[in-house]
């Protein structure tokens, strides 16, 4: 018997991965890729879906990694089902993932699905009614199978056909991590580096600058890079400024500015590197300049030597910039 079951590299899918792959099932294990995943932020292995992999490798279970970021930013602009607290369209990305686990149950022979979720564990895509909303939409009724809370839910149509156990699934429920956890110790699983999963859409600070771009029709692959990457500055309509607070950022920075792009930064102190997006007068540019200004090391002085230029140009500007205060600050600041 074969069956897809959904591995995000988190404890929970980790665990329904183990169970399942007791039961005798033929697995094949799928990733979905998004900007937003926290699941490989602490990973020391590159590329997408690192830890999904790490635990398909050790289970023994083929794994299919897929690249859902357009269609899930489709979703993310106009959620048919809302957001959650912040920007997170919860209900429509778990009926986006059914969906294609379903294309994928299809070409694979598989019989029925398989996901990690529990019961009650996340607000908006984890209660019964939102459970049964997912599938139903996602045509998947009666196939979806949670061996973490089976036993508090309908019977499955797995279930129901014996073709795996219902009595050796499992009862668990609520927020907390510690049953979780408890069996992982019984299976003998000691590595889950994202216990608790995450997305960056809950995020409020995040959530903001993901409004701003949304609002400004500026969802892109290189915009929302750069939101991870330093301080959001919206300048007008038409132009933004993102400044870095370190030098991973600043190196960050510097590898996604694009033609087009305004780069700046502090011509004879330490600072941040800053880049500018989109139509930047010569009051804009000064204002771009005087915010690297405030967050580099002036020693006290009121003014900074600051240089931008317009890739692909190489041709730097310097402008002695007062630093914005404060108060100007906060203003633009998202």
């Amino acid at each position: 018997m074969k069956a897809i079951i959904l591995l995000s590299g988190g404890l929970d899918s980790t665990l329904a991965a183990e169970l399942m792959s007791r039961e005798g099932l033929e697995l094949l294990a799928v990733n979905f890729k998004t900007p937003f995943c926290l699941c490989d932020r602490h990973s020391s292995n590159l590329g997408c879906g690192s830890n999904a992999r790490r635990v398909a490798e050790a289970i023994g279970i083929d794994l299919k990694i897929i690249n859902a970021t357009k269609d899930f930013l489709d979703v993310l602009k106009k959620p048919a089902h809302g957001y959650g607290a912040n920007m997170n369209p919860c209900i429509d990305c778990r009926i986006l993932f059914f969906r294609k686990s379903k294309e994928l149950m299809r070409e694979w022979g598989a019989s029925f699905i398989i996901t990690g979720e529990v019961l009650g564990q996340r607000p908006m895509s984890q209660f019964r009614r939102q459970m049964n909303i997912i599938e139903k939409e996602a045509d998947l009724e009666g196939l979806v199978l949670r061996p973490l809370s089976a036993k508090l839910l309908a019977p499955t149509i797995p279930e129901k056909n014996g073709w795996i156990s219902r009595e050796r699934m499992l009862d668990i429920a609520g927020r907390s991590r510690k049953p979780q956890m408890a069996l992982a110790k019984d299976l003998g699983i000691n590595d889950y580096p994202c216990a608790a999963g995450g997305c960056l859409l809950t995020d409020p600070e995040f959530a903001n600058r993901i409004r701003d771009l949304i609002k400004h029709d500026e969802l892109d692959m290189q915009n929302i890079d750069l939101l991870k990457a330093g301080r959001y500055f919206r300048l007008s309509p038409s132009a933004k400024l993102i400044v870095g607070r370190n030098e991973n950022e600043n190196k960050m920075l510097s590898m996604l500015a694009k033609d087009g792009d305004y780069l700046f930064g502090p011509a004879t102190i330490n600072g941040p590197i800053a880049v500018g997006k989109g139509a930047f007068t010569a009051d804009l540019l000064e204002a771009a300049c005087r915010i690297v200004a405030r967050y580099s090391d002036r020693d006290g002085e009121p003014k900074a030597e600051i240089t931008h230029e317009r890739l692909p140009e190489n041709e730097k500007i310097s402008i002695k910039a007062n630093f914005l205060d404060d108060d100007e600050l906060a203003k633009l600041r998202v």
